[in-house]
């Protein structure tokens, strides 16, 4: 988004505002129909922000580090990060601890999206750091569900630059 967008306030004067900065959602996930499902219902939902998809943890740490190459991240942007935790190569928990265990994505959100429910995992998510953890449910309209509700969780939340 670029300049400023008017609003007409109730007294009939038109303000300036400065338009909320956008998200780049980063989106882990190996399963193409959950990637498909996930990106339609969030754009049903209202979220049309770009999204970069990552087939597995390794995608996702060569966005953050290179191996190799430059980086793909930029400085200055907002992330959100959708995690998977069962992907091939490198799995989501793998990811979350190098993440946050780096000073520069600290303060970047992820997001957990998994099948996982186990007590176990969720508690060690949240010990490594993540900021929220939802269960894919294996009911389709519930996952819909949690997904319309995630969209609209991602259009108020403020989140941090890099």
């Amino acid at each position: 988004m670029s300049g400023k967008s008017e609003v007409k306030e109730s007294s009939g004067k038109i303000s300036k505002k400065e338009p909320k900065h956008e998200v780049v959602i980063l989106l882990a996930e190996d399963d193409d129909g959950h990637v498909e499902l996930i990106t339609s219902t969030l754009h049903d939902a209202g979220v049309l922000n770009e999204v970069i998809r990552f087939r597995d943890g390794e995608e996702t740490l060569e966005f953050f580090y290179g191996n190799g190459k430059k980086p793909a991240v930029k400085e200055g942007l907002s992330y959100l990060l959708l995690l998977d935790i069962r992907m091939p190569r490198t799995d989501g928990v793998q990811v979350l601890e190098r993440l946050k265990g780096d000073p520069r994505y600290q303060r970047m959100p992820i997001i957990m999206l998994t099948t996982t429910d186990e007590p176990r995992e969720i508690e060690r998510c949240h010990a490594l750091g993540c900021n929220s953890y939802v269960t894919k449910p294996i009911a389709f309209t519930d996952f819909v569900e949690k997904l319309r509700r995630l969209g609209l969780f991602i259009m108020v939340i403020e989140i941090p630059k890099l």
